[in-house]
């Protein structure tokens, strides 16, 4: 599903792992195939991960494929995008946005 290959496909089986266990801030955008913002999204997600690669962790999770998670978070629409930093929900975003609004969540 990822298209960079410095995003994460994150799953209900690797999330606490790749996420909460994570050294650095993780930037999850919640997604899904069918999502039409979604994809307008998408690229703007890669775009940080490529950028920033050491700094952030950038993870995408198909609501679809990782209910588990998506239930944890109360994850109601996409593209919804939360920023975990050591382990605990830091910021969040829902709908589409920005660059800036993203880093700015990180910052």
């Amino acid at each position: 599903m990822a298209a960079s290959k410095n995003v994460i496909d994150l799953t209900d089986g690797n999330f606490d792992k790749e996420v909460l266990e994570s050294q650095v801030p993780v930037l999850v955008d919640f997604t899904a195939t069918w999502c039409g913002p979604c994809k307008m999204l998408s690229p703007i997600v890669e775009k940080i991960a490529d950028e920033n690669i050491g700094k952030y962790k950038v993870g995408k999770l198909d609501i679809d494929d990782a209910p588990g998670v998506t239930q944890r978070y109360g994850i109601r629409g996409v593209p919804t995008v939360i920023i975990f930093k050591a382990g605990q929900k830091a910021g969040q975003h829902v709908g589409v946005t920005n660059k800036e609004t993203l880093l700015k969540l990180l910052g």
